[in-house]
């Protein structure tokens, strides 16, 4: 078809919980699997449910899915499956399950500042200039979180540092605006 996420390049998904972020990102992966794409999911939130998935499509089969234990693992992982060029379509999901093996390995109330956005900004880094060699669409599904005491402007920001930002060819924003009912009984979620 015409238009549709660009090829070569990192897209970012965004939103608030439930409004359809990993959704959008398995049918962009039906999609490429209908027209012969080769697709993976690095699952870091490990709540990938394959029945749903093939609901909308998704030969679960055919789909590369690796469930990483930390964030340097699960990008990686990502880097191998970019640099192979044998992956059409790459779904990372999500950037905030993207935990450093620091932050893992150390005490609840220790302090991690920056490690995250540190983590994020070398990969991207790095994998940048072999996505787009590859010509892989590499989708990272974020979550949206609020600065605190911020007077003026927008509060919500997305995890991961400024990186993601940066680096993302297409931003997209997700936001539930209703329910879809089927009489009384809500059935889904209008984005």
């Amino acid at each position: 078809g015409i238009g549709g996420l660009p090829r070569g390049r990192v897209v970012e998904i965004y939103g608030p919980e439930s409004s359809g972020k990993t959704t959008l990102a398995l049918h962009v992966v039906a999609e490429a699997q209908k027209t012969g794409g080769t697709c993976a999911f690095v699952d870091a939130e490990h709540a990938l449910d394959p029945a749903y998935a093939r609901k909308l499509g998704v030969d679960v089969d055919d789909l590369l899915i690796s469930q990483p234990d930390a964030g340097e693992q699960a990008l990686e992982i990502t880097d191998t499956l970019v640099r192979s060029g044998a992956v059409d379509v790459l779904v990372i999901d999500s950037v905030a399950a993207l935990v450093p093996r620091a932050e893992l390995e150390g005490e609840m109330g220790d302090s991690h500042m920056g490690l995250h956005a540190r983590l994020m900004s070398q990969a991207l880094r790095k994998l940048t200039g072999s996505i787009a060699k590859s010509r892989c669409t590499v989708v990272f599904i974020n979550q949206i979180r609020h600065k605190i005491g911020v007077m003026f402007g927008n509060p919500e920001t997305t995890t991961g540092g400024n990186a993601l930002k940066f680096y993302a060819s297409v931003r997209l924003d997700i936001r539930r605006i209703g329910a879809i009912k089927d009489r009384d009984r809500v059935i889904g979620n209008q984005t």
